[in-house]
């Protein structure tokens, strides 16, 4: 091959990198409303197996609590939800990227995701619990002192352990809990007695223990974590975008939508005072 050649092909790569990057770059840094609308489509990463908020049931299909409500927000805006299932761990390196344009499934508003994200009026509460065996007779944060505990991954549940060390982190089997990429995984770790108590969401906890007909085999410990908000997840850029699924929460509630839906999966209205008024 010719110099001349090399050149010309290396060119053409080069270009193809840049336009590449320019198009990652492009996704991050403007608002793309007007893309949404055009496409009429948003993608939405969530973590597939994270009960009752979006998973996948036995036939396959996306379901939960938020699946619904997102598309449901959509739908005022004749927009369809394409469902990405996401490493949890990765969720934000996912958003900056541009392969997914929300961050929507039990996604907790914390200080250190504020840095990195945009988050919406938050329209569910939560708080973190330690789930036990009855029979390990562990029945409070202070009981779990030399034993082990297992967290999932990139979790709100693992940064609170983190972040407040004095609450459970300095008294557990090796100050650290194993890291699991989903909860389900954990849960099986829990039941087969390799760890010995597991910090997860309580409203994962509660509707996975109701579902394996378990609740009465566990304990489900309230600790000392302040109870988080459950929020949506949108690049900084994207104001339009934070500002039309405000808008759309509101409306649901006024309509009855969002409480139909928060009925159909917790038996109750769980919306927070912001999406009330």
């Amino acid at each position: 091959m010719t110099l001349k050649k090399i050149t010309a092909v290396f060119l053409v790569f080069l270009a193809a990198v840049v336009l590449a990057a320019c198009g990652k770059k492009g996704a991050s840094s403007q608002d793309n409303w007007k893309k949404f609308e055009s496409k009429k489509t948003v993608t939405i990463g969530f973590d597939n197996t994270f009960v009752p908020m979006g998973f996948k049931d036995k036939n396959g299909k996306n379901t939960g609590f938020d699946i619904d409500l997102a598309n449901a927000v959509f739908a005022e805006y004749g927009i369809k939800v394409k469902w990405q299932p996401i490493n949890w761990d990765l969720k934000e390196t996912e958003l900056r990227n541009g392969k997914i344009d929300l961050i929507w499934n039990g996604y907790s508003k914390t200080k250190e995701r504020a840095r990195k994200v945009a988050f919406t009026k938050p329209y569910m509460k939560n708080d973190q619990v330690l789930v036990t065996k009855k029979t390990s007779g562990i029945k409070s944060f202070s009981d779990m002192k030399g034993k082990a505990l297992g967290a999932q991954s990139g979790s709100s549940g693992y940064d609170a352990f983190t972040a407040n060390p004095k609450v459970l982190k300095d008294i557990v089997k090796d100050k650290d809990a194993t890291q699991y990429e989903t909860f389900t995984q954990a849960f099986i770790d829990l039941k087969n007695d390799r760890i010995d108590g597991l910090l997860i969401d309580r409203v994962y906890a509660n509707y996975y223990l109701k579902q394996e007909n378990e609740l009465n085999n566990y304990n489900i410990i309230k600790g000392k974590y302040a109870s988080e908000n459950f929020s949506v997840g949108i690049r900084k850029s994207d104001k339009t975008l934070v500002k039309k699924v405000n808008q759309a929460f509101k409306k649901l509630y006024q309509t009855g939508k969002f409480q139909e839906i928060s009925k159909k999966w917790f038996g109750q209205d769980v919306a927070t005072n912001e999406i009330k008024k």
